[in-house]
């Protein structure tokens, strides 16, 4: 084995660190766009529908820590870091508005929610073009 091979080796590891975060930052964004139209069915068209946007936010909040730790496992721009570590405190802000009725705060729970689908979706963007640079 030579010096280079070990370089590769960890390059490509990092790599793979940095594709397994982009699967799980996407797979994120795709629970944010489910509980999107769960929360739109429960709403217009049938109230069972809230069961599904309650069981997916209690899914898929751990997943925003995860992303947390994760990024600091490998180098990523600061960009990418405050996006990530915007997602669990945002998340904890939606809990805040909904289960705090002594303060009128659920007025913001949408707009605390549309700011969370922004975040996650330019994080995908910006994770992909660091994992897939040449690739338009």
């Amino acid at each position: 084995m030579t010096v280079n091979s070990g370089i590769n080796d960890t390059q490509i590891s990092g790599r793979w660190i940095q594709i397994s975060f982009l699967i799980a930052a996407v797979l994120f964004n795709l629970c944010l766009i489910i509980q999107i139209f769960s929360v739109g069915l429960a709403y217009f068209y049938n109230s069972d529908w809230w069961n599904l946007h309650i069981w997916l936010v209690r899914g898929y909040s751990g997943l925003s820590l995860i992303l947390l730790v994760w990024v600091f496992l490998i180098p990523f721009p600061p960009r990418v870091r405050n996006l990530t570590a915007s997602l669990p405190v945002l998340l904890g802000l939606q809990f805040l508005t909904i289960h705090l009725h002594s303060l009128p705060l659920a007025v913001f729970h949408p707009l605390i929610g549309f700011s969370l689908f922004s975040i996650s979706t330019t994080l995908v963007h910006r994770t992909s073009h660091i994992v897939f640079p040449n690739h338009n």
